[in-house]
Formats: C-alpha cells, sequence, structure tokens
C-alpha cells in the first residue's frame, strides 16, 4: 500500500482542477495580453477564477490580488517592498517576525537585517503559539511591518492573526500573514481580520504547483517585484500562467466548499490517529489540538532520529516528513521542537503527519501499524533509548 501523509507539503491535484486546467494547455493557449481572438478565449476563464480566488480569502473588489509563482515569492516581494519603501528610505528601520516563520520568510528578513534592518524575532511559548502580547511589547515607533503566520507548517499551530492584526492597526504598523498553512484547513476572511498582505500558494489546497497569490489591501500596494510589463495591472510583470490561474481558481473554490469536512471528518481521522500514536509509550505531540489545523500532528517518538523512522515508512510505502535535515556531518534538531525547549535527545526525533480530504482510515490503520513496528525495531537497536516516565516535558502531550 502507498499513503502519502506529506500533505502540508504539498497535495494531490484534484481531478476536476486539473479537468479545468487541461483545456488552457492546447486548446486555448492564447497570450491573454495579445490583442487577436486567441488571447480573447481566455479572458472570461481568467476572470471567473479570479472571482473564486477573491471569494476564497473574501477580499474585496477593491482590494488587489495579485498572481505570483508561489508564496515564497509572495513572501519576499512583502518584505523587499517594505524595505525598498521605508526602510531604504529612512523612514522606519525595524522589522518584526515569528522564529518559527517559513524560510522564505526568515530567510529574506535575515538577508534585509543585513543590509541594515533591525528584525525582531518573536519566540514561541512551550504550547508552540505565539503570544499576541508579545508583537506588542515589540513594537516600536519604527516598526514597518510585523509578520506573522497564520498556521505553523510543522505543528498546524494557529496563530492568533486576529489579536496581532488588531495591535498592529492600533499602532498604525502594516500586517503580513503568510496562510499557506490555513486556506482550506480552517476560515480565513482578510474581510474580518485587519489583514493588510496575504500570501498563499495553490498546491498547498489540491491546486497546481508554480502558482500562488499576493493579497494587498486598497491602499497598501507595495513596489512591484519583478519590472517589465502591464500584467497584473503593473504590479507583478510577466505572462499570466493561465493553466496555473485557471487551477487555483477552482481549486480555492473546492477547498472552501470542502472546509466542513476538513474540520469534522478530517479532524475526526486525524484525532483517533493521534490518539493510537499516544499509546505507544514514550512519545510526545506538540500543540493542543484546540489551537492546530484540523489535518496536522507533529509527534516524536523518544530515543528514535526522525530520519530512521522515515527511512522505515518510506520502505513501507508512506510518505511523512521530519524538521530536522541530514547533511553530511551535521543533524540539525526541528526549529520548533528547539523553539519551545524540548531537550536535545527529542528535538532530533519529530515526525509530522499531515492529512488530506483524500486520506482514508484504512490508510492510517496501516500506517500506525507500520509506526508500531519500526518504533519496536528502532528502539531495540537504539543506543541512546531508556524508557523515561513521561508527562513532564513542557510543551508537549505526552503518553
Amino acid at each position: 500500500m502507498k499513503v502519502y501523509l506529506d500533505n502540508n507539503a504539498t497535495t494531490i491535484v484534484d481531478p476536476h482542477v486539473f479537468a479545468e486546467m487541461e483545456p488552457f494547455f492546447v486548446q486555448k493557449y492564447g497570450n491573454p495580453n495579445s490583442l487577436h481572438a486567441f488571447a480573447g478565449e481566455t479572458h472570461p476563464h481568467i476572470k471567473t477564477a479570479m472571482e473564486k480566488i477573491y471569494a476564497g480569502i473574501r477580499a474585496n473588489r477593491e482590494d488587489s490580488v495579485v498572481i505570483t509563482s508561489c508564496a515564497t515569492e509572495s513572501n519576499n516581494w512583502v518584505l523587499k517592498s517594505i524595505y525598498f519603501e521605508y526602510i531604504l528610505t529612512g523612514r522606519k528601520n525595524h522589522i518584526i517576525i515569528s522564529e518559527v516563520e517559513h524560510p522564505s520568510i526568515i530567510a529574506t528578513a535575515k538577508f534585509i537585517e543585513s543590509l541594515g534592518c533591525k528584525v525582531t524575532y518573536l519566540p514561541i511559548n512551550a504550547e508552540g503559539l505565539i503570544e499576541a502580547q508579545s508583537v506588542r511589547d515589540a513594537i516600536t515607533d519604527k516598526t514597518a511591518i510585523v509578520s506573522v503566520m497564520w498556521a505553523n507548517n510543522e505543528t498546524g499551530a494557529i496563530f492568533p492573526v486576529q489579536e496581532i492584526g488588531e495591535i498592529c492597526k492600533e499602532y498604525n504598523v502594516l500586517f503580513h500573514t503568510d496562510a499557506v498553512q490555513a486556506i482550506g484547513k480552517i476560515p480565513v476572511s482578510v474581510q474580518e481580520f485587519n489583514v493588510d498582505y496575504l500570501t498563499f500558494s495553490a498546491h498547498k489546497f489540491h491546486g497546481p504547483k508554480g502558482v500562488g497569490a499576493l493579497y494587498m489591501k486598497k491602499g497598501k500596494e507595495l513596489t512591484p517585484l519583478l519590472h517589465g510589463g502591464s500584467q497584473m495591472g503593473g504590479y507583478r510583470s510577466g505572462t499570466l500562467n493561465v493553466p496555473g490561474i485557471i487551477g487555483m481558481g477552482k481549486a480555492i473554490e473546492q477547498a472552501i466548499d470542502a472546509l466542513d469536512f476538513e474540520m469534522s471528518e478530517i479532524r475526526e481521522l486525524r484525532d483517533n490517529f493521534e490518539d493510537a500514536l499516544l499509546e505507544i509509550p514514550d512519545t510526545f505531540v506538540v500543540t493542543p489540538r484546540k489551537y492546530r489545523t484540523p489535518n496536522t500532528t507533529l509527534i516524536s517518538f523518544r530515543g528514535i532520529e526522525g530520519e530512521s523512522m522515515l527511512w522505515d515508512l518510506n520502505r513501507a510505502g508512506i510518505g511523512a516528513s521530519t524538521g530536522s535535515a541530514c547533511a553530511s556531518e551535521d543533524l540539525e534538531a526541528n526549529s520548533v521542537m528547539e523553539a519551545i525547549g524540548a531537550d536535545e535527545d527529542l528535538a532530533h526525533t519529530a515526525i509530522r503527519f499531515s492529512l488530506s480530504r483524500y486520506t482514508t482510515q484504512e490508510e492510517l490503520d496501516y500506517t500506525l501499524e507500520v509506526v508500531k513496528k519500526a518504533v519496536k525495531r528502532l528502539r531495540e537497536i537504539s543506543s541512546s533509548y531508556a524508557y523515561t516516565p513521561s508527562g513532564h516535558q513542557s510543551g508537549l502531550t505526552a503518553h
């Protein structure tokens, strides 16, 4: 059996999404910026797809949603534009992000930090959550923007973006949220929350890879990252990815339609699977369920390195992930595990299982049996594992 449980990394393209996209590769292939009839064939479909995208995040028509290649591009765009408009000009000199943002935010922040910008990296608490008060405490009169993700890719932790947005509004500071892991899992509305910029990628909610978007509130438009054309209202030059736009529109429409299913049936599948995993002695889960997206479990098995577990899972046809990275001589611990204060041994043991609306009970039952066998095998050969009474790990739900 093959089981895919790495849906926070990417998702299968929904067959209905693929069917919607397919005509725009061969049959309706005109460049929408040309003036002839071939281009005209694509215009109505792009318009419809954009309407679906606006509706998917509940954006107003006067706001701007600009198509990009992915959320990484969008995230780079936000921070680099803020640098050009605020930091380089001397208007501001400070930005705030969390210490567990996606690498496209952290690496960009470090880049502009090397150019003279001051960056505050907000910590997460023992439960893997950002505390809104830490944003208030970090803001100064020189703060240009706060960038905090809506939901964390490793733990599924949902951050208090509504409270953070209100704090930013109170202090007249711009607010950006990376919503990659939120759309299609929990309700997302830029109307209800004070969000100036929001970024996402289609392939996280059963759309195609290579297409994403940047939402900009009216009056908060950014300096373009790419120049050289009039596409997307002049905000993002380059020939439009027509099949990608069509696919993203269909995918976000279906993701919103399936939201109740995700928040009930998928949550129940995840919870039951997690309960069964926690019956294995000396296992720990990060972040309480009520603060997590309904599809994600980050679980540690004491005494077992994440890469070793992945090896056994992969041999059994199961796709999961670990936040640690094995290089030639270095083994980096999961950054979230380190941030919550897990001990060094436990920080290397995290495995992430992320479900989708295509995940079945049969697949999870099979995975559970494989995990149990892997834990038994790996602990028997572990030089570091010794049973430790559980329940005393800060921020971790243990059995």
